[in-house]
């Protein structure tokens, strides 16, 4: 455990398993837990379990904190939860498999992850059962367009000690110089097959096709957009159409814009708060020590000048912890962004000279 972790190795069959469950329950969020082992710096995953369904009891409409979704996000500290991966683990090791508890896994859709129940989720793992755990996301709306998104994370060890004193106040980040960056930290993640499942792999027969196939062209052009080969002619690559999912991204980046700025507020006016109330207090204090003075001119006995502190009561100042992860979504955003524009700009550099007057005459 002196080692920290440097990486993440997870099986082929648990992505399966992990892919499955998070398409069967989308879009309602997918949780389970993991378990394997730890060697060296590497944490190995080895298996993968989801976590029972809860029904959800009829709300009016009002009270909605037992929805089929909070419920899901917060499945991995639920009491029923937490018994039943206990009892699964206990039976892991009777048929002495790989029963060491290494973290669970959650879906998200565009990257929204980063909330006060996942760090609770994260926390819960890595303080109370085991501190060598990670957290797997899944992104599906990504995985849908044909790269497999799964990432591996954990909480640093300086947010660790901030939750502990479960103290975000402005000056307590400016002492701990705590940043928005130091929240999560991201594990490489490599998919590992068994040396007998690579050999079975390795013995699936593959037809090669023909000379007479490789070498024939398509006759028309409707043809070639029907082709279903990845490697033959196609115009997929021109397909100048902006990607849907670059829309939804950018419409949640400004929802969190829009947080963010909702924070910022409530911190201003809990500054314009206290500055007003401080402001009573001096005048208060002024007037007692004048007060004071003309007693003792008069020989009578000074009146307490801490009595403001029964008086006035101040603010009490907002917690940063949401500004905190809202700032590191809006960041998780930004470079969803990036991703989806980076080939759709290269495309509109290669045909700007049919899109803008005058550039195809340079």
């Amino acid at each position: 455990k002196d080692v920290p972790l440097k990486a993440v190795q997870v099986e082929a069959l648990v992505v399966m398993k992990i892919i499955k469950h998070c398409s069967q329950t989308f879009p309602t969020q997918a949780t389970g837990f993991l378990v394997g082992m730890d060697k060296n710096a590497t944490l190995e995953v080895t298996n993968a379990f989801p976590f029972p369904t809860v029904e959800a009891p009829p709300t009016d409409g009002y009270h909605d904190r037992d929805t089929p979704a909070n419920l899901a996000s917060s499945a991995p500290i639920a009491k029923s939860n937490i018994i039943y991966q206990t009892e699964m683990i206990r039976k892991l090791r009777e048929v002495n498999v790989d029963a060491n508890n290494t973290g669970w896994y959650t879906s998200t859709n565009l990257g929204h992850f980063i909330h006060s129940t996942f760090i609770a989720n994260q926390y819960h793992y890595q303080k109370e059962i085991n501190e060598r755990t990670v957290a797997i996301v899944h992104d599906i709306s990504r995985s849908s367009q044909g790269s497999l998104s799964l990432r591996a994370f954990r909480l640093s060890p300086s947010f660790i000690n901030a939750l502990k004193d479960n103290k975000f106040t402005a000056e307590s980040l400016q002492k701990s110089n705590l940043r928005y960056q130091d929240i999560l930290l991201e594990l490489p993640l490599q998919i590992h097959n068994s040396h007998l499942l690579t050999s079975f792999l390795h013995s699936l027969p593959n037809a090669e096709p023909s000379s007479e196939a490789q070498l024939s062209q398509p006759p028309t052009l409707q043809s070639l957009t029907q082709m279903q080969d990845p490697l033959s002619p196609n115009f997929t690559s021109l397909n100048l159409s902006i990607d849907p999912f670059l829309t939804q991204t950018t419409d949640l980046l400004l929802e969190s814009i829009e947080t963010h700025h909702t924070e910022l507020n409530n911190y201003q006016y809990y500054q314009r708060q206290l500055a007003r109330e401080q402001a009573k207090i001096t005048a208060w204090q002024t007037k007692r020590k004048s007060e004071n003075a003309s007693r003792l001119m008069a020989k009578q006995s000074p009146l307490p000048e801490d009595e403001w502190q029964r008086l006035f009561k101040l603010p009490q100042e907002p917690g940063r912890l949401e500004t905190l992860l809202n700032s590191r979504q809006v960041e998780q955003y930004a470079r969803q962004v990036d991703g989806f524009t980076a080939g759709v700009t290269g495309k509109m550099f290669a045909v700007r000279g049919n899109l803008l007057p005058g550039a195809g005459e340079e």
